[in-house]
């Protein structure tokens, strides 16, 4: 049937067809080895193409000289070596009607000096970004070399078998010529607009000289750099529109805002501090002035606001990059009439810092922990106790595997930890994980027991084949001397505790807890004082995410006071006398409050585990090498040899949301 889904349309992108509108923007993933695309990196993609997408870009920040490395696992496109990988590639995408392009670029200053070859980073003038070197100022054969550079990368990438390739304007090192922020020439390419657009012209020529007019060339730009000194949203149309007029493009994939700085790079790719679909008003009204096909990704992380993108003729093909990060099988799913059964991306930035998704495990492991779960040949009795994201995960693995499963959950509705961290402020999208989780359990027919404090004989009465324990922990707290004097960061966010006038909160971890707590403290009116172990606040929480915390911190007058390990609290009259240890000096202080909040994780909840084990046939041991190799954790047991008992998530080991699903994916997809 043809469909009418605006989503699901053809679009020609001059001979190419690309058979939806749905696409991927290259990002950097660092899945490469020695510089090229291998396996990994191949299926990671393979599997958004298996899923229905049109069009995905690879190579994020992929380099065309060996001075514009940043890290190993960038492609490297100055190597011939190149080409075999990609032509491997290009086969492996083709075979679902997937068009595959790569980014190209050369990233000026913003290239790390201290990888690869060790060379000094290059910049049209020696203007420095804020966590970059010093570059050298390029001289006219270094301008020479790194045009033919280019040409000799885009060839690579036609000789590959490649649909297309995008250039990078935006942020490297094309537009540190555009921009009078970064360009301080006084020879031929600065000074005037026409002279800072010179050495970009050069390379296109020069890429259109070496792989001809029949292959697709875009290029990535700014809309606005969005700060004075920058180029203005005016500055940016008009390049945009010189180079429609040049006739050496074919689509412009348009960005906003700078990288030059922590919190600009947070802008530019925001999280879940951002509202959705953060620049699609903009792009729609500098859309309107220009003629060649128009991209963009940011945020749209929905099957209904890229349908919107669309409909309204914003953009031509609407970039859902880090939703397929989450859910690589997006199109198919609306395909189906299934859209809401898609995973949805929470904007948590968690595959910017870990290069997978922080509640799909599967996404950079496709090799070894399969997007989709098989069905067992032999079908067994589960019982999933906990209802957070790993007894969720556990359940639904299970329940797809076929087996009968029961899950209990001691309190009145499921989420676990995960809604408590949804109470914080900007975190609120982080519940998009357990209800997703939650709305699978329901449609797998899981049975569901709530408000049930499971026992030993709670379990062993329902005759199982198998018991996960996913109960999680409890807040650590019983190692500080004068413990029963703090409260924890669960009882600030869950609101049981009163929130007093002067607050030390004490975070050992630097992650979002305790970061997004001292936020709610401050918002409630408190007087804060965040004191942590290690060197900056939030620090675990994701180099996307602690700018916004500082950001916050600063706006909110929390006092950061860092490299401190608390030691004891005792009540002083009416206050609490806090000490604390000194990491750097050994120094020993003393502060007083109204109320001390401990964030150092949680403690496992064990006593159902222990309770279970003596009467397990495996000891409630999981085989660690099994695991790892995908097989199943034991042979069939034998008729009264009793169950087989795990933990997973925190009730093993206090981590994370992805930790915690990953426990239970990997073991239960073998059950």
């Amino acid at each position: 049937m043809v469909s009418n889904d605006p989503l699901l349309q053809p679009f020609s992108l001059r001979h190419l067809t690309l058979k939806n509108r749905i696409m991927s923007t290259s990002h950097t993933m660092l899945y490469s080895v020695d510089g090229a695309p291998q396996q990994r990196y191949q299926l990671y993609h393979e599997e958004k193409a298996r899923g229905g997408i049109a069009l995905t870009m690879f190579g994020g920040s992929s380099s065309v000289t060996q001075d514009s490395a940043t890290a190993s696992g960038v492609i490297n496109l100055t190597l011939d070596s190149v080409i075999p990988h990609f032509q491997d590639f290009a086969e492996r995408m083709h075979q679902y009607d997937c068009a595959l392009m790569c980014q190209i670029t050369h990233l000026g200053r913003r290239a790390n000096t201290r990888t690869w070859d060790w060379l000094p980073t290059v910049a049209p003038s020696r203007s420095r970004e804020v966590d970059g070197s010093f570059p050298k100022e390029l001289d006219h054969d270094d301008i020479e070399r790194i045009v033919k550079s280019y040409g000799d990368a885009a060839l690579r990438c036609k000789e590959g078998g490649l649909d297309g390739i995008e250039v990078v304007g935006h942020a490297h090192l094309l537009e540190q010529f555009w921009s009078p922020a970064s360009n301080w020439r006084s020879d031929e390419y600065g000074g005037s607009l026409e002279n800072r657009l010179r050495f970009g012209f050069m390379v296109l020529e020069e890429i259109r000289r070496k792989v001809g007019a029949d292959f697709i060339v875009g290029m990535r730009v700014a809309i606005d750099q969005g700060f004075e000194g920058g180029l203005t949203k005016e500055d940016c149309l008009e390049i945009a529109q010189l180079h429609e007029k040049s006739g050496l493009i074919d689509f412009l994939n348009l960005n906003y805002g700078r990288v030059d700085t922590s919190i600009g790079y947070v802008n530019l790719m925001p999280g879940m501090s951002a509202p959705k679909a953060t620049y699609l008003d903009r792009v729609q009204e500098f859309g309107r002035e220009l003629t060649l096909p128009v991209f963009h990704a940011c945020r749209i992380v929905d099957a209904a606001t890229a349908r919107h993108a669309i409909r309204e003729g914003i953009v031509d093909m609407v970039g859902m990059t880090r939703a397929h990060i989450t859910d690589p099988h997006i199109v198919e799913k609306i395909e189906a009439g299934q859209e809401s059964r898609i995973r949805p991306c929470v904007g948590a930035t968690y595959c910017m810092d870990h290069r997978t998704c922080v509640h799909n495990p599967s996404t950079g492991r496709e090799a070894t922990l399969p997007h989709r779960v098989s069905a067992a040949s032999a079908h067994k009795k589960v019982v999933v106790v906990g209802g957070g994201p790993a007894g969720l995960e556990a359940a639904r693995v299970c329940a797809l595997r076929g087996h009968e499963v029961i899950l209990l959950e001691a309190r009145d509705r499921l989420g676990g930890q995960v809604a408590l961290a949804a109470s914080a402020t900007w975190r609120r999208e982080i519940i998009g994980v357990t209800d997703w989780l939650s709305e699978e359990v329901r449609l797998h027919d899981v049975d569901v027991r709530c408000s049930i404090t499971a026992d030993h004989d709670t379990v062993t009465s329902l005759n199982p084949d198998v018991v996960v324990i996913a109960t999680g922990g409890i807040p650590d707290l019983e190692w500080l001397a004068g413990h029963e004097h703090c409260d924890s960061v669960w009882d600030i966010l869950s609101g049981s505790t009163e929130v007093r006038q002067t607050v030390i909160l004490y975070d050992e971890l630097g992650d979002h807890a305790g970061a997004s707590c001292a936020e709610v403290l401050a918002d409630k009116g408190a007087d804060v004082e965040l004191v942590f172990r290690g060197h900056l606040a939030a620090e675990r929480s994701g180099y996307v995410n602690y700018p916004v915390y500082l950001k916050h911190f600063y706006e909110k007058g929390i006092v950061l006071t860092p490299d401190r390990r608390l030691v004891n609290v005792k009540r002083c009259g009416k206050q609490l006398r806090s000490t604390f240890h000194n990491e750097l000096t050994g120094r020993v202080e003393e502060r007083l409050s109204d109320q001390l909040v401990v964030e150092r994780g949680t403690v496992p909840l064990v006593d159902l585990y222990a309770a279970l084990k003596a009467e397990s046939c495996n000891n409630g041991s999981i085989n660690t090498d099994r695991l790892l190799a995908g097989q199943p954790q034991n042979p069939a047991k034998k008729r009264g040899e009793g169950y087989e008992l795990f933990h997973v998530g925190d009730a093993v080991s206090s981590r994370d949301i992805h930790c915690a699903i990953l426990d239970s994916r990997r073991l239960c997809k073998d059950l």
